[in-house]
C-alpha cells in the first residue's frame, strides 16, 4: 500500500484511514498557527517516517493571516487558504502524506467551514482535488437531531469534492479556541460520555450520504487538567462500534473514530482508544507547551540579548542571539522533540504510506 506524498484528498484519505484502523495505529493531528509550527509538523512526521494531521481551529487561522487584518472572518478564511497552500506546496518535498483539517467550529462558526468550502469548489476546478482533505463541525451543545441534520447539510456539499467531515457527539471538556465548556471540580460530568445510541444514529444518516468521523466523547477533556476530576472510558468506544457491527452487519469496527484533547493522556488509555478503532488523536496544548519552552530555555541562557543589542559592559553585539531565527528555531526543534514521543505513542513512527 502506497500513496504519492502531499496532501491527501479523496479515495487517498480513505485509504490512510483504513491503514491507520487495521494497522492498530493513529496519526497525531497537530493545532498549528503559523509557518513555524506547520514546518516543525512535517519535519518531525518527515523524521519519523510517519504520516500526520495538519489541523487549524478558527484562531490559529486568524492569527495565520495576521492579526493586524480588520475583518476578523475574512481573517479566518483567508488564513485557512494560505495556510493549506503552504502546505500542499511543501509537504510533497517532505516526503510525507498530510491531512489537512480544520478543528471544531459550533454553530457561530458555521459559515467559516462553508466559505472554506467555497475555496475548496473553486480549487477542485482547477486541481481535481479539494484544499482541504476534512473539516470539523462540533455542534455537540446542539440537540441531537439539530446537530446530525446541520452535519448532513455540510456532508452533502462536501461528499461532492471527495471530502471528509468530522462531528462531534457527547461534549470535550475544557476549551479550544473558545468553543468547548469549562471542567468544575465536583459537577456532573455525564455529559462528557456519548451514548452509543447517538452514534448509530449518526452512522444511520450520515452512512448514505459520505464519508465522515465521529469524536465521541468518552471523558477527554482538552487541555491539562488536574488527575482525578473526569475518567476516560475508551469501552465506549467500544461499545459504540459494537451496536453499528451488530445493528448492520458491518465489518469490525465500521466508525472512524477520533480522540480529542490528546494532551496528557495516559498512555494506556490511548492504547486502548485505538485498539477500538481510533485514526486520529488531538495534540495541541503539550506542543504549544514545548514550542513556549524550547524559546523560553534559549532566552533564559541568552537573556542579555534580549535586553541589549550590545553588551553594556563590554561591547560584545548579540545580533546573532535576537535573531528571531535563532529563538524561534529552538521553538520548532522543541515542538519536534515532543511530536517524536507522540508519534511512538500512536504507533504512526516507521507507517508512512508515501512512497
Amino acid at each position: 500500500m502506497a500513496l504519492k506524498p502531499g496532501v491527501v484528498c479523496g479515495e487517498d484519505y480513505v485509504e490512510l484511514v483504513n491503514a491507520c484502523k487495521d494497522g492498530g495505529y493513529a496519526l497525531a493531528a497537530v493545532n498549528c498557527v503559523g509557518t513555524n509550527s506547520v514546518n516543525a509538523v512535517m519535519e518531525a512526521a518527515a523524521k519519523n517516517n510517519s504520516d500526520v494531521i495538519i489541523q487549524f481551529s478558527n484562531g490559529g487561522t486568524q492569527f495565520f493571516a495576521g492579526q493586524g487584518m480588520e475583518d476578523g472572518f475574512q481573517a479566518k478564511v483567508l488564513g485557512a487558504v494560505s495556510a493549506a497552500q503552504h502546505v500542499h506546496l511543501l509537504a510533497e518535498h517532505y516526503g510525507i502524506c498530510a491531512v489537512l483539517h480544520t478543528d471544531h467550529a459550533n454553530r457561530k462558526l458555521v459559515p467559516w467551514v462553508d466559505a472554506l468550502v467555497d475555496h475548496s469548489e473553486e480549487y477542485f476546478k482547477k486541481h481535481g482535488k479539494a484544499l482541504y482533505s476534512s473539516h470539523m463541525l462540533d455542534l455537540s451543545e446542539e440537540d441531537i437531531d439539530d446537530n446530525l441534520n446541520e452535519c448532513a447539510r455540510m456532508l452533502e456539499r462536501m461528499a461532492k469534492l471527495d471530502m471528509s467531515l468530522e462531528i462531534e457527539l457527547g461534549i470535550t471538556g475544557g476549551e479550544e479556541d473558545g468553543v468547548g465548556h469549562d471542567i468544575e471540580e465536583g459537577a456532573d460530568s455525564s455529559h462528557l460520555y456519548t451514548q452509543p445510541e447517538d452514534v448509530l444514529k449518526a452512522y444511520d444518516l450520515l452512512t448514505p450520504i459520505g464519508h465522515f468521523s465521529v469524536a465521541a466523547s468518552f471523558g477527554n477533556v482538552h487541555g491539562v487538567y488536574k488527575p482525578g476530576n473526569v475518567q476516560l472510558r475508551p469501552e465506549i468506544l467500544k461499545n459504540s462500534q459494537a451496536l453499528v457491527q451488530e445493528t448492520h452487519s458491518t465489518a469490525d469496527k465500521p466508525l472512524n473514530l477520533v480522540f480529542h484533547g490528546g494532551s496528557g493522556s495516559e498512555k494506556d488509555k490511548i492504547a486502548a482508544a485505538i485498539s477500538y478503532g481510533v485514526f486520529k488523536m488531538n495534540i495541541d496544548t503539550d506542543t504549544q507547551f514545548a514550542f513556549a519552552n524550547g524559546v523560553g530555555k534559549y532566552v533564559d541562557e541568552h537573556h542579555k540579548a534580549f535586553k541589549y543589542q550590545i553588551d553594556p559592559d563590554d561591547g560584545t553585539p548579540y545580533k546573532k542571539f535576537y535573531d528571531p531565527r535563532k529563538w524561534l528555531r529552538q521553538g520548532e526543534l522543541s515542538f519536534v522533540s515532543r511530536l517524536d514521543e507522540a508519534f511512538e505513542d500512536l504507533g504512526s513512527a516507521g507507517r508512512s504510506l508515501a512512497k
